[in-house]
């Protein structure tokens, strides 16, 4: 993050051109305003600047609005500009909070050198800002879903949304996007999070038992039932039940199904008794639910009740500029299970990975980093001879490939460097400009990677 915006504030314009003119030379981009009350609106938490603000104005002085902009951010360096007989002013509002104060005539290099201190605290403040959010991220429950690309964005922004309404939620996604993930992320981050997440995979279980599991049985309800039994559905009363595979469920036990959801009640099989329960469904799968249930093969009125909320997670080669990203997490994952040291994948094999279809998507690509660690460093084994040459890697241009393989370069030296934009700019031998302007250019930001 590039801290260099001074806001320049003095209502007299040739001083706010003379001191624009000084600031620039710096290489500073400078922001001048002619009034604290057109300033005020200037100033945020993120502001990636400071301020330099005469005391004496017309209408809100500097002293005013230095306390106008602690309101909005009480670290954000202010420094103040003064008559000789307003220094003892400022040297209060210094402990009142102001940065620093400076004090008329200055020279050009005085106003350069404290713009630039406070500049680099700013800058401090506000990367130590970001680190408390991610550490706030890392310790928030439930897993984490990763990945920048949009559509990623927007999934994590649907579940923050819903996530405590208790709404009924359809996830929709091949076989190892992470359908499960997003489940439990929906239930982690509820108020439901400390009572129980049921997981009951529909196409594993036997039709001649499915629904004494989803709902229970009374002694002596069929054979063999010599024992109550709590089904899925009653244990996960007052948490969530995910129903993965929901297409395979039979349509007889679709219609029981459906009047549970609808009055949120059961009665175990053999029992008379309606047993109230409060649960939230999550159902996934990965067909086209709605194209099943036009064509006879699952329940429409069920598909309706289900798709209260709608979940859609991209299969990984719709977002492969996520892949280093994931590589990288489930390396470190698989390095602490087996107690390895991590090894680092070249910039080739990234673009190996990204040139991969992964017809498995998640899972497979998990699979590969563990099979990494365990095999990356023995025998010659590498990436490459895992990943046959995919349709989609002969689909792309040259340009595309070129942009791959730069992507992945640029990743692999944030991932190592551990975000540090001056070593990423030390490995790969690039200007700060040339960097800043790649990685904008490819969506990255060097927090993402700390």
């Amino acid at each position: 993050m590039e801290i260099n915006t001074v806001i320049f504030i003095d209502d007299e314009k040739h001083i706010r051109q003379a001191n624009r003119q000084t600031l620039e030379l710096a290489d500073l981009e400078v922001i001048c305003q002619e009034s604290a009350e057109d300033a005020l609106p200037l100033i945020s938490g993120e502001l990636q600047g400071i301020v330099v603000c005469d005391i004496r104005l017309p209408k809100m002085d500097g002293l005013q609005f230095l306390v106008e902009a602690q309101k909005i951010d009480k670290d954000l360096p202010v420094i103040l500009i003064t008559g000789h007989g307003d220094v003892s002013t400022a040297v209060q509002a210094m402990r009142d909070g102001a940065y620093d104060f400076i004090e008329k005539p200055y020279s050009a290099e005085r106003l350069v050198k404290t713009a630039q201190r406070a500049l680099e605290k700013r800058a401090l403040t506000l990367e130590n800002r970001n680190l408390r959010r991610e550490l706030e991220a890392q310790l928030t429950p439930g897993p984490r879903i990763i990945g920048n690309t949009p559509a990623m964005e927007k999934l994590r922004a649907t579940i923050s949304q819903v996530a405590d309404s208790g709404a009924d939620v359809l996830v929709l996604g091949e076989t190892g996007t992470g359908k499960e993930l997003v489940a439990r992320s929906l239930h982690e981050h509820s108020s439901r999070r400390r009572k129980n997440f049921v997981a009951v995979n529909c196409g594993a279980l036997p039709e001649t038992m499915i629904e004494s599991e989803l709902f229970g049985h009374e002694a002596g309800a069929f054979t063999d039932a010599k024992s109550q039994r709590i089904g899925k559905i009653e244990h996960a009363n007052g948490g969530t039940l995910l129903l993965d595979e929901i297409e395979s469920m039979p349509l007889r036990v679709q219609i029981h199904l459906l009047r549970v959801l609808q009055e949120r009640c059961l009665e175990r099989l053999g029992s008379n008794e309606l047993i109230p329960l409060d649960f939230r469904v999550v159902a996934a799968t990965k067909v086209d639910l709605k194209n099943h249930a036009e064509m006879g093969e699952f329940r429409e009125d069920l598909y309706y009740r289900l798709n209260v909320v709608t979940l859609e997670i991209p299969p990984l080669r719709d977002r492969r500029e996520d892949i280093p990203l994931l590589f990288h997490h489930f390396l470190l994952v698989a390095c602490h299970r087996y107690q390895q040291e991590v090894p680092q994948p070249s910039a080739a094999q990234l673009n190996s990975l990204m040139a991969y279809g992964w017809p498995g998507n998640v899972r497979e690509l998990r699979n590969v980093a563990e099979r990494y660690v365990l095999l990356g460093g023995q025998s010659g084994w590498s990436i490459d001879s895992l990943l046959p040459g995919s349709e989609n890697e002969q689909q792309r241009t040259l340009s595309e490939h070129v942009d791959c393989f730069e992507r992945s370069l640029i990743e692999q030296a944030l991932v190592v460097s551990n975000g540090s934009i001056k070593d990423v700019m030390d490995a790969l031998g690039v200007p700060r400009k040339t960097l800043s302007d790649k990685m904008r250019k490819y969506g990255l930001d060097k927090s993402d990677y700390k």
